[in-house]
């Protein structure tokens, strides 16, 4: 854990005391480091169950997929943001890059924990970085409200998250991850029990975020500068799912009547949130409601708690991390030579940036999980496991895939395809730096195709 945590929190210092020149290449080459030695984590995975121990922090197959997706995560942000940040003051470009590392340091402290608590504090540390993000970097004015909705949809539902560890903690002893699955079995009954049960799952269900308590999602993807959003959708939404598998295993002679209405609310709003892609005229908006839809999947998967189920969820969690941020790199280079999000005034791109059109491409598919993507993976086993739950869900799922494809199509017709309008003919070429960022967004998800029981958690 250290040989990752230590260099991270060294990336600090580094940023700060690096010349002017050289502070992106040896902030970008650094990261990057940390995200190649991070992928040793991968190779003992499988055979152990938890590893890398120590007191506070450990591995488990879990916990590790998403660790790696958090490194890998931090060198894309910072190619992604370099264009758009080079007009700053140096010293803001250094505490932008402070903060894109902080957030990772958050994140590696949060999943590795071993502890509930400590979970629960590092899951709400990743808010201060993200809102400074938000409301400081963001391009409208609407950028405050978007990070006022942000804070408080997410405090609203963490707060009660709180008293129930605390209780959790009086009945059992403990909050050790380690030991809490082998915990005497709880005897929830009681109408407080049931409170209980909300509490637990109901900061999570937030973030993820579900349908209904998803508005704060949108308004912060939109607002938020590039990073924000990579960070936002590719690892910030993952907590929630993540913060749910590891709560869920205690909660469980409750969860089979209480999951009805929040299974529900996922699956119509796959549905919903599918729909609502359909009339965006907003390219970043688009992208962030299929993320409420791609979460909602996963929610069910995760609810009715069957070993499918929670590999699908994580299966499909990892894809959608790569895919979504993908997706909002092609959106913010759009945004960076057109200056507009509107999907109308930038269209027939293939004219004029035709490799760019192949990333956006492979994107769109990878987006409505085209075999044989980890996407597709994901969603096959979550849709098969809810089928064997209830046949029912087989309607609101199979409409759900169904509009996926439509929206993602749309996306990429009115973006790449038609006429070109005169007015952005005097476009920039694409850069390399960008085809990088794609590469290194969609190599790993194509090459997890190759070995996916790295990601496939602990059905393994």
């Amino acid at each position: 854990m250290l040989k990752i945590l230590i260099p991270t929190l060294m990336l600090i210092p580094t940023a700060w005391l690096a010349p002017a020149k050289w502070l992106w290449p040896t902030t970008l080459t650094h990261s990057m480091l940390i995200a190649l030695i991070s992928l040793s984590w991968l190779k003992n995975a499988m055979e152990t169950g938890w590893s890398t121990l120590n007191p506070f922090m450990a591995t488990d197959p879990l916990s590790t997929p998403l660790l790696v997706l958090t490194c890998w995560l931090l060198p894309l942000m910072i190619l992604a943001s370099q264009n758009h940040t080079t007009t700053e003051p140096i010293n803001r470009q250094r505490m932008y890059i402070t903060l894109l590392t902080s957030l990772q340091i958050f994140l590696i402290l949060a999943f590795g924990a071993t502890e509930v608590i400590m979970f629960y504090v590092m899951f709400e540390a990743t808010l201060i970085p993200t809102l400074i993000l938000i409301t400081r970097w963001g391009n409208q004015t609407e950028r405050l409200n978007a990070g006022v909705y942000f804070l408080f949809y997410t405090l609203a539902g963490s707060l009660p998250l709180l008293v129930a560890l605390l209780l959790l903690q009086n009945y059992t002893g403990t909050l050790s991850l380690l030991t809490l699955p082998f915990s005497h079995p709880l005897h929830l009954s009681s109408n407080a029990d049931k409170l209980w049960w909300v509490g637990c799952l109901l900061a999570f269900l937030v973030k993820m975020p579900l349908y209904g308590v998803h508005l704060w999602l949108p308004k912060a993807h939109v607002e938020a500068p590039i990073a924000g959003s990579m960070v936002l959708a590719a690892v910030l939404l993952k907590l929630g799912g993540y913060g749910m598998m590891r709560m869920i295993v205690m909660l469980d002679p409750l969860t089979k009547e209480l999951s009805y209405p929040f299974l529900i609310f996922a699956l119509w709003g796959v549905i919903m949130t599918g729909s609502i892609c359909l009339r965006q005229t907003d390219l970043k908006s688009l992208i962030a409601y299929s993320s409420v839809s791609h979460m909602g999947l996963v929610v069910g998967g995760i609810l009715i708690q069957t070993p499918w189920g929670f590999t699908g969820a994580l299966i499909l969690m990892i894809a959608h991390g790569l895919t979504s941020s993908a997706l909002f790199c092609l959106a913010n280079t759009n945004y960076e030579r057109t200056h507009s999000r509107t999907m109308l005034l930038a269209r027939g791109l293939q004219i004029i940036l035709p490799l760019m059109t192949a990333w956006w491409f492979v994107a769109s598919l990878a987006n409505l999980a085209l075999p044989p993507l980890p996407n597709l993976m994901g969603e096959l086993m979550i849709i098969t496991s809810l089928f064997s739950w209830s046949w029912w869900t087989l309607v609101l799922t199979g409409g759900g895939t169904l509009i996926t494809a439509s929206y993602s199509l749309y996306m990429f017709l009115m973006t790449q395809r038609g006429p070109l309008p005169s007015h952005i003919i005097n476009l920039d070429p694409s850069h390399s730096r960008e085809h990088l960022l794609m590469a290194l967004h969609l190599l790993p998800l194509l090459l997890l195709v190759l070995k996916p029981e790295l990601i496939w958690g602990l059905a393994g």
